[in-house]
């Protein structure tokens, strides 16, 4: 049985609404951005979005960049405690939710609608960003579920969404971490 520990999920500006093909294109790692430093100094929390669409290209290099592959090994542009890699990163946008797998660079469709509403909470705005990324922690990877590896799992969790954070710092992108969601309700 799986135990999910849903922890936090991060919207962006830009969503892409992805083509019906599930494979992504490869992060494009030529790409000019800001230097880190810079994006430490511009990084910052946006509650306001406009109306553009992520490409699937910045979706794709936003995803690398939170969990991707970047060894030939199979480990992850996040270190994560004893590497279980326990973080699974859902996208919800106005047409489904997908998974993303870090090891095929790809998005599994989970279901088909639009359920930004359920992320949202009682916060409206999150409603104007066109994508929400949830983070969820698969405890079963962990091998148990006590406050020790719960707190382990939020520590992975934190380090995903700095991923994300400069990532769209770098590339321009509105973001802002939370933490409210009807979680009882995402299965």
């Amino acid at each position: 049985m799986h135990k999910p520990l849903i922890l936090l999920f991060v919207l962006f500006l830009s969503s892409g609404i992805f083509a019906q093909s599930i494979q992504l294109p490869k992060p494009n790692l030529k790409k000019r951005t800001l230097t880190v430093m810079q994006a430490y100094k511009e990084r910052h929390s946006e509650r306001t979005f406009n109306s553009r669409q992520l490409s699937s290209q910045d979706l794709s290099d936003l995803l690398w960049a939170a969990q991707g592959v970047n060894r030939e090994n199979g480990n992850l542009t996040m270190p994560s405690c004893m590497n279980k890699q326990e973080i699974r990163i859902y996208v919800f946008d106005k047409r489904e939710v997908s998974l993303y797998d870090p090891q095929t660079h790809s998005l599994k469709k989970i279901t088909h609608g639009d359920y930004r509403h359920l992320v949202a909470d009682r916060q409206e705005f999150v409603m104007e960003a066109p994508v929400s990324l949830v983070l969820v922690g698969d405890l079963d990877k962990m091998g148990n579920d006590d406050q020790r590896t719960r707190e382990m799992v939020c520590v992975d969790a934190g380090i995903c969404t700095q991923n994300i954070c400069l990532c769209c710092s770098a590339a321009g992108l509105s973001t802002v971490p939370r933490a409210s969601l009807h979680q009882q309700d995402i299965h």
